[in-house]
């Protein structure tokens, strides 16, 4: 498989050192590789839930599969914003999330909530450090795109969390 190797960067307008895009390049590229790799896990959960609540999960996890692909985009064009190479594809996802593999042997409602809620949680806690990894290094911009993917995490988390209370 290939492997970038090297920081290339375009040039751009954008007013930070290019030490520090590269950083934030790769601080955006692991949690782009990480929102990929949760809406996959998510459409699997969507396809393959089966039980009493059916109907509501299977909407649910699809409403969840679009946040995180709507993620992935932001993340992505924030890269080539700052001037670098947004990694996406299927091999690089694969061999860079951060995230477990999911349980292909989920079948039930709960086995697939308690699943994505486990990425959920993971995707937000690693949203949250780089929030302020990016605010350290100057680039509030993505520090905020980085508090939007946070807050729209932690809000799917509870929407999926609710299924586990009570």
């Amino acid at each position: 498989m290939p492997v970038v190797t090297e920081h290339r960067t375009f040039a751009t307008g954008v007013n930070l050192a290019e030490r520090v895009r590269i950083e934030v390049i790769e601080l955006l590229n692991a949690r782009l590789a990480d929102a990929i790799d949760l809406k996959t896990q998510a459409k699997q959960a969507h396809w393959n839930v089966k039980g009493m609540n059916f109907a509501s999960l299977h909407e649910l996890f699809d409403r969840v599969a679009t946040h995180l692909n709507d993620q992935a985009d932001t993340i992505a064009e924030r890269i080539t914003a700052l001037g670098g190479i947004a990694l996406g594809t299927a091999r690089v996802v694969a061999s860079t999330s951060s995230l477990r593999e999911y349980d292909l042997n989920a079948v039930t409602g709960e086995q697939h909530v308690r699943a994505l809620a486990r990425g959920l949680a993971q995707l937000g806690n690693a949203a949250r450090s780089a929030i302020n990894r990016a605010a350290e290094l100057g680039d509030q911009v993505t520090s905020d795109v980085f508090t939007g993917i946070a807050r729209e995490a932690d809000k799917d988390l509870w929407f999926l969390e609710a299924h586990l209370q009570g």
